[in-house]
């Protein structure tokens, strides 16, 4: 008989058996919930509040974790991390996230990927109706990305990359610019760079021919996953449909190939898909 017991999230604590436990029950497609670094890179950010990560939630089997319930950035959005074999805690997990993952408003969506069946059932059970889903995609190393650097344009040598223009960079990638110029803030880069799993020498940034960023991909490798997990990218507004992104994406996968990658992350715009990527991953969200 399995002796499954529940416990809060302890940040201080849990961080790294958490990281430990997503890198062992990851799969391609997130059949079994995310991979490492997407809860590591909220945790890392200062868009997220981890005020409220005691009320995410641990399932353990004799000591080893089977089951992780947590919102990413606010509450109201609610995640679901489930080792196979122990899908009869679903209901358990549904159940914690609708009384203690809710917004201050009473607000509540699942997201349940693609393959989390047991999740999806107990879900139905539970009153709960899919309302939207979209697909992201995935790059297989398999291929080969060799977009070229269009002419006028650098790549910023590795390890000596500069926090303030890279923050300006994404501060307008982000079309940010339109909430008020960026604040100047530091620390908030430094943070994330500073993350225990954070792989910032394989980040890829372009110049223009005054020095200036303009386009800024993030790289969280995942060796043990033989993931290339990127995150962010983004491009400056006016440096856009120059192929720079595509360029970055290229030079990403020069560097993380020799290293064993065989498959890196991207996102659902047909961006993605016209350099090459393949629906891999596919999110539905779920509301009462």
């Amino acid at each position: 008989m399995k002796n499954i017991t529940k416990r809060p999230f302890m940040i201080l604590s849990d961080f790294m058996a958490i990281y430990q436990f997503m890198i062992d029950i990851y799969e391609k497609d997130w059949r079994n919930g995310v991979p490492a670094p997407f809860f590591e890179y909220a945790l890392s950010s200062d868009w997220s509040d981890k005020t409220m990560s005691h009320r995410n939630m641990i399932w353990e089997a004799d000591g080893d974790i089977v089951g992780f319930c947590f919102y990413e950035s606010q509450l109201g959005k609610a995640f679901f991390s489930l080792r196979s074999g122990y899908e009869e805690i679903a209901s358990e997990m549904i159940e914690h996230a609708a009384k203690a993952l809710i917004d201050k408003d009473g607000n509540l969506k699942l997201i349940i990927f693609k393959g989390q069946d047991a999740v999806a059932e107990a879900a139905i059970d539970a009153g709960f109706e899919k309302t939207d889903e979209y697909v992201d995609m995935i790059f297989d190393f398999n291929k080969q990305l060799d977009y070229k650097l269009p002419k006028g344009f650098s790549f910023v040598e590795p390890h000596k990359y500069d926090m303030a223009k890279a923050l300006i960079c994404c501060w307008k990638g982000f079309d940010h610019e339109k909430e008020g110029p960026w604040d100047e803030n530091l620390d908030c880069g430094y943070h994330l760079y500073y993350s225990p799993h954070a792989t910032p020498q394989y980040d890829v940034a372009i110049q223009n021919e005054d020095g200036d960023y303009v386009c800024w991909a993030g790289m969280w490798w995942t060796p043990q996953n033989h993931l290339a997990y990127m995150e962010p990218l983004c491009t400056v507004p006016e440096y856009r449909k120059k192929g720079l992104a595509a360029a970055a994406l290229s030079e990403m996968y020069r560097r993380m190939k020799p290293l064993g990658a065989t498959h890196m992350t991207g996102g659902s715009n047909s961006f993605y898909s016209k350099i090459g990527y393949e629906p891999m991953i596919t999110w539905t969200y779920w509301s009462k």
